[in-house]
């Protein structure tokens, strides 16, 4: 049985997180307007401003009340919108299975080290099953579900972030508390919910976060890192300095620290 607060589970968010997916999703969005015959066409800056809108549809239909302020739902858009969802994950996923899309720094070896510790692994997204699949299964081949103890994903929790049901039920499946826990996000969103459902949060912001507020976090770095490459910075104004990698004797020394300054 895990110790009280001792760090038992590593629980990551999918985009932005495991991979900078981000820049996809963008392309994938606007191939779907063309697709769709719309003239809607966002740039990073506009995405940027979206991303404040957890889930694709909902960044959709967010985007549509902006351009008609007299918007009004009905079956018709709902039918719409969910043609240009299903348009746009088909082109995700052509795109990630065209180039097989890296996972961020320091991820896979993360994930290995907590396996070779008996450290429980989750996700805790909103995004779909399927986009996960095709992220994760040329890194961890067809049987990648068999590395996390649970999946949270779009189809287990219909509220989006910056709700904490995904991480509730992430909670619920590993019968852990809260603080026997570190969750891995890129959002303040995501750190929302995850905070929001008590559980202690790294940040790995991308270019399309970086300028959020991440208040709350146990630490703030722009990458796990891996031996060999630039080394990850600590964003934080108070941390200056730098460490090789985010392993996971760092990472537990952060989590305790936290645990310690907190509860």
């Amino acid at each position: 049985m895990p110790i009280k607060n001792q760090l038992s589970a590593l629980i990551f968010d999918v985009d932005g997180t495991l991979a900078d997916t981000e820049s996809v999703h963008l392309q994938a969005f606007n191939h779907a307007f063309a697709q769709a015959g719309i003239d809607w066409h966002w740039n990073e800056e506009n995405y940027r401003h979206l991303l404040a809108v957890s889930g694709g549809k909902e960044r959709i239909m967010h985007y549509w009340r902006e351009l008609d302020k007299d918007f009004v739902m009905d079956e018709d858009k709902i039918r719409f919108t969910n043609r240009i969802h299903a348009l746009k994950t088909k082109a995700y996923e052509d795109l990630v299975q065209s180039g097989a899309l890296p996972l961020r720094s320091g991820i896979l070896r993360i994930i290995r080290e907590a396996q070779a510790h008996n450290l429980a692994l989750a996700i805790a997204t909103t995004t779909t099953p399927a986009n996960i699949d095709v992220l994760l299964r040329p890194h961890l081949g067809a049987n990648w579900k068999q590395v996390f103890r649970f999946i949270g994903d779009a189809e287990t929790a219909p509220f989006k972030k910056p709700n904490p049901q995904v991480y509730l039920q992430v909670l619920d499946a590993l019968a852990l508390e809260p603080t026997q826990c570190l969750a891995f996000e890129d959002s303040y969103n995501g750190l929302t919910a995850a905070l929001s459902a008590g559980i202690p949060t790294l940040i790995t912001p991308t270019v399309f976060t970086a300028g959020q507020d991440f208040s709350g976090a146990v630490e703030v770095v722009s990458g796990l890192g891996d031996f060999g490459q630039a080394l990850p910075q600590r964003i934080r104004p108070e941390s200056h300095d730098t460490i090789d990698v985010v392993d996971l004797p760092v990472l537990q020394f952060w989590h305790q620290r936290y645990i310690n300054q907190f509860f």
